[in-house]
């Protein structure tokens, strides 16, 4: 059997109030599908009840950090969980988000813009849908540059919350003004497997946005977005294949904070298939 290589670079846990399962369960099936490692990403705590429903709560931070700890020393040898997190990008918040990535020893920061939220709708919300898509995008890139993030994470979110309106090919322009702003930074881009569960079911980003990342060469990494143990690498034999026809020959993995590549061919040799 080939060496385990390849993470499961987006997993979640009870605290954020809408996953099930200890990030130990969530190593489990990472150990049975042939990974290398866990990257534990749950959604950040944020200031003032924002969001809150979604996420844990501030004085729940240390409990996380404990959490992932406790995984950590109980798969050593067998699977290497890191601590991640992923942090909603909301314009005013920067300073905030600084000292709190500054306040763990984080190996992966995903940057996430949430078009769902309450506070996303109150500020950016329109009758004109199409222009929503256009700031949503926008924020993107303002996350990006930053230097807050490692990679932006599920970055044609919109699409499942705008379905009425997604007609890619009328903002091509406004993503690629995006990517090449994201491409400029050097910060990557997640490729995002649950998308084939939400209301326009393929992964995020769509297939034509995965071809134009490949063009500027922008890193992308990869993530099930697990809330469910079993959800863990789940797609990631057709999210691996649909990059290589994408024009990637590699994958990457954040560890230290620092990008790691691994050859897609050799990724896809590494994964056990099937097992849960």
């Amino acid at each position: 059997m080939p060496d385990p290589i390849l993470y499961e670079s987006h997993s979640h846990t009870p605290l954020c109030k809408h996953a099930i399962g200890q990030p130990d369960e969530y190593a489990e099936v990472a150990q049975r599908r042939g990974l290398k490692g866990l990257i534990v990403t749950c959604h950040n705590p944020m200031p003032g009840g924002f969001s809150a429903r979604v996420r844990m709560a501030e004085d729940q931070f240390d409990e996380y950090v404990d959490l992932v700890a406790t995984a950590t020393e109980q798969f050593a040898g067998r699977v290497d969980v890191r601590l991640g997190l992923e942090a909603d990008y909301f314009e005013g918040m920067e300073a905030y988000l600084e000292k709190q990535l500054n306040s763990a020893e984080f190996h992966f920061v995903l940057g996430s813009v949430h078009p769902q939220i309450p506070e996303f709708r109150a500020r950016y919300w329109q009758d004109d849908l199409v222009e929503v898509q256009r700031i949503y995008f926008r924020q993107l890139a303002q996350a990006a540059e930053t230097g807050l993030f490692d990679s932006i994470s599920h970055p044609d979110l919109i699409k499942n919350f705008t379905s009425e309106a997604w007609r890619p090919e009328r903002i091509m322009d406004d993503i690629c003004r995006m990517l090449d702003r994201i491409a400029d930074c050097g910060v990557a881009m997640e490729l995002n497997t649950s998308g084939v569960m939400k209301t326009i079911p393929e992964m995020n980003p769509m297939p034509e946005m995965l071809r134009e990342m490949a063009a500027r060469e922008i890193p992308v990494t990869l993530g099930s977005d697990a809330h469910l143990p079993e959800r863990v690498a789940d797609g990631f034999e057709t999210a691996l294949e649909l990059l290589r026809d994408c024009g990637f020959r590699h994958v990457s993995v954040f560890l230290d904070r620092r990008r790691q590549e691994v050859p897609i061919d050799v990724a896809l040799g590494s994964l056990v298939i099937g097992q849960v």
